[in-house]
């Protein structure tokens, strides 16, 4: 093969106890500086700006991809963040008792939007063209066609006040509620129906929108999916251990979820089974109450700080470039050396047959590929 830049070696090993001489961190979590804010409880992006809301500790921004963190808390008054959204270059927080903030200056700085808005608790933000959705604790769902001058209540067949998750799928406005399960707005919120079909958990704490499929994460339920916008709901937690999911994710295909207690678990057939994801966490059971995907990488926050993995190591991403490497690497395997298979990263300088052998911790030469 020529001009080869990246090969994937998949090797079989004979026995179980070997180790590679080369090692690196790339194959696993890796804990960022930051930010010293307590709970991560959300994330998001704007442009190459990646904003962290803790729970005590403020906003928290990061302008290299999670490499450090600075707080940007000038004008907010509560530093108890709950929830962002984006639009252009407006970017709205909801706090708990200080309602909504907007910065139009990629956090420089913060200003009050509570104009109509009767519930400081704000649990969830959305964004669906021109219209700003807020859903509150207690004073169910209110909407801005101003980006956020002004709030109005809409709560027309919302029977349930705790809003604590939204999704937006084209018209389709999904509204996840405590004890009420899950409702759907098709017209802007102007009237909301219940569409909970299938769903055997009514605490929804978390979507996520992969074409037209919707997943939600509930509390002790697991995870469901619906494929005819929220019409019925099927439980795919084949392999998912944990049922409470506190945040979902989607990379293409690929969709993640963070759990209270079980750390992360990643499903690469839209929902139809699920595999643990902890490598290079404390623990495994880790509680992740955010996760964001960017263009190269997911962050999952969590109790004390921001994890950042990279999506082609932990997706088998297989990049191919007809340039060829100015140097020699080699990555460290996937999985670790105890699974029955295993998948090596290198590059080389010349395109050519290549020979790769493993050793065990004596020295001894185990297997070649």
């Amino acid at each position: 093969m020529k001009n080869l830049k990246k090969l994937f070696l998949i090797i079989t090993f004979l026995i179980v106890n070997c180790t590679l001489i080369i090692e690196n961190a790339c194959s696993q979590w890796v804990q960022t500086s930051g930010p010293q804010g307590g709970n991560i409880s959300s994330l998001t992006v704007s442009g190459s700006n990646i904003f962290a809301g803790t729970w005590g500790g403020g906003i928290f921004l990061s302008t290299n991809n999670g490499g450090s963190w600075t707080a940007v808390n000038n004008g907010l008054i509560s530093l108890d963040v709950q929830s962002f959204a984006v639009s252009g270059s407006n970017i709205f927080v909801g706090t708990w008792g200080g309602g909504i903030f907007l910065s139009t200056n990629n956090g420089g700085s913060w200003t009050a939007v509570n104009n109509g808005l009767a519930i400081g608790d704000v649990r969830s933000l959305a964004v669906s063209g021109s219209n700003i959705f807020a859903g509150t604790f207690g004073g169910g769902m209110f909407l801005s066609t101003n980006n956020g001058g002004s709030w109005t209540a809409v709560n027309n067949g919302l029977t349930s006040p705790v809003v604590y998750s939204l999704a937006v799928s084209g018209v389709n406005i999904f509204a996840g509620t405590l004890v009420g399960g899950i409702f759907l707005s098709t017209n802007n919120g102007g009237s909301w129906t219940a569409v909970n079909n299938g769903l055997t958990s009514m605490d929804v704490y978390s979507f996520t929108v992969s074409g037209s499929n919707i997943f939600v994460g509930t509390w002790g339920g697991g995870i469901f999916l619906s494929t005819n916008n929220g019409g019925s709901w099927t439980a795919v937690n084949n392999g998912l251990t944990n049922g409470d999911v506190r945040s979902l994710a989607v990379s293409g295909s690929n969709i993640f979820a963070g759990t209270w207690g079980g750390g992360i678990f990643l499903s690469t057939n839209n929902g139809g089974s699920w595999v643990k994801k902890n490598e290079g966490f404390w623990n495994d059971s880790m509680i992740v109450h955010s996760l964001l995907i960017t263009n190269e990488s997911i962050f999952a926050g969590t109790d004390s700080s921001v994890w950042r993995r990279e999506l082609s190591e932990i997706l088998s991403v297989q990049n191919i470039s007809s340039q060829i490497p100015s140097s020699f690497s080699l990555s460290q395997n996937y999985p670790n050396p105890f699974n029955p298979v295993t998948n090596i990263r290198f590059d080389i300088m010349k395109a050519g047959k290549v020979r790769l052998s493993v050793y065990d911790i004596t020295g001894k030469e185990v297997t070649t590929a």
